[in-house]
């Protein structure tokens, strides 16, 4: 009598985000902002070998002296280790039948710092018989997603397709509105904002390129339509709840400067438009981002702090929220299903067969 004895497959996730250095040195941040030069901004421009090093390290001092002159120290590699935590716990504790016929590793990893996601990858090729990759920002475009669509292509070529999936298109899902909704009223001081005030919501986001320096539109993908539609749901949803104390609601881009025409609906329109309508007091918050980071809890809140609002209000970004890992951790789920189910399609089950006789 022969035994058949299916082995699990294993699958790693990895929560993928772009990172920033934990310890403020010049020395960290050498090699972390060479590699954004190299893979986000000769994206957008032009930029010879050379200059990609005299301008990282520009960049570096210049970002060095400004974190050690205020005292900033970025949250962000602490915080995605914490949403990979409570994701792996969420993934725990379902009962979803899948989980019962794999097993599953859920890793951070970073884009800029390491462990770097392209060598995550490399790494778990001989592990893993599938790879989930979760970047961590709600938006696609191809310095967010992109980044990690071409470790994905760079690493497994044309093996990807059965091998990888990638989560998209998380900005659409209604249940990512209505946690992102409950989040920001459980936030909101509302001995403030609730006492007849005139409040404002500034919905923070990353700005994105709207034409290149010749005018044109961006040779590469950079998500504009998906964050325009992504605030008018996000308004909507909001205005619409018996729980708003907001009279208007206006998004905040958080541009950079280089390659061309940049988003106008900026975080300082946005706060000089409320001014000038007569409101006394907002509130921000960077929907656009799952994690604070140096551009949110930095650069925009002290756009905030600097404004003549009487009341003003920063909620962070969703972070470690309980409501946000669940509801990651069962979009993981259902892509660890596909992956299956396509792999069984394709014949790739791996077993081992032990016999044994019994008398």
């Amino acid at each position: 009598m022969v035994d058949r004895i299916v082995k699990k497959r294993k699958y790693a996730v990895l929560i993928a985000t772009y990172g920033e250095v934990e310890r403020l040195t010049l020395r960290n941040l050498w090699p972390s902002t060479r590699r954004i030069v190299s893979v986000i901004t000769r994206q957008i421009v032009k930029v010879p070998k050379l200059l990609v090093y005299m301008l990282a390290d520009y960049r570096s001092m210049k970002r060095f002296i400004d974190w050690r002159l205020h005292n900033y120290e970025s949250s962000l590699v602490e915080t995605n280790r914490t949403q990979t935590r409570k994701v792996r716990e969420s993934i725990a504790l379902s009962d979803h039948p899948i989980l019962s016929s794999v097993e599953v590793s859920v890793l951070e990893s970073y884009f800029f710092v390491p462990p770097y996601l392209e060598n995550m990858l490399h790494e778990g090729q001989s592990v893993y018989d599938g790879v989930i990759v979760v970047p961590m920002i709600p938006v696609e475009s191809a310095f967010s997603c992109g980044v990690a669509c071409q470790a994905v292509n760079d690493v497994y070529g044309d093996r990807r397709f059965a091998r990888v999936r990638l989560l998209n298109k998380l900005w659409q899902d209604p249940e990512l509105h209505r946690i992102y909704t409950d989040y920001l009223f459980q936030q909101v001081d509302r001995s403030y904002v609730a006492k007849g005030r005139k409040t404002g919501l500034v919905l923070v986001i990353h700005g994105t390129l709207v034409r290149d320096r010749a005018g044109n539109p961006p040779k590469v993908f950079t998500g504009l339509n998906e964050t325009g539609e992504f605030f008018e749901m996000m308004k909507q949803r909001i205005l619409d709840d018996p729980r708003n104390v907001f009279h208007g609601i206006k998004q905040g881009c958080m541009n950079h400067t280089a390659g061309g025409e940049w988003t106008s609906d900026t975080v300082q329109k946005a706060f000089r438009e409320f001014l000038d309508e007569g409101y006394d007091s907002v509130v921000m918050f960077p929907y656009g981002f799952f994690a604070d980071n140096s551009e949110t809890e930095y650069e925009a809140r002290t756009l905030l702090e600097k404004t003549a609002f009487t009341y003003k209000q920063y909620v962070r970004c969703i972070n470690g929220y309980t409501g946000f890992a669940e509801w990651l951790a069962s979009r993981i789920i259902d892509d660890i299903e596909k992956l299956d189910a396509l792999q069984d399609a394709l014949g790739n089950r791996q077993s081992t067969i032990k016999a044994a006789d019994h008398a």
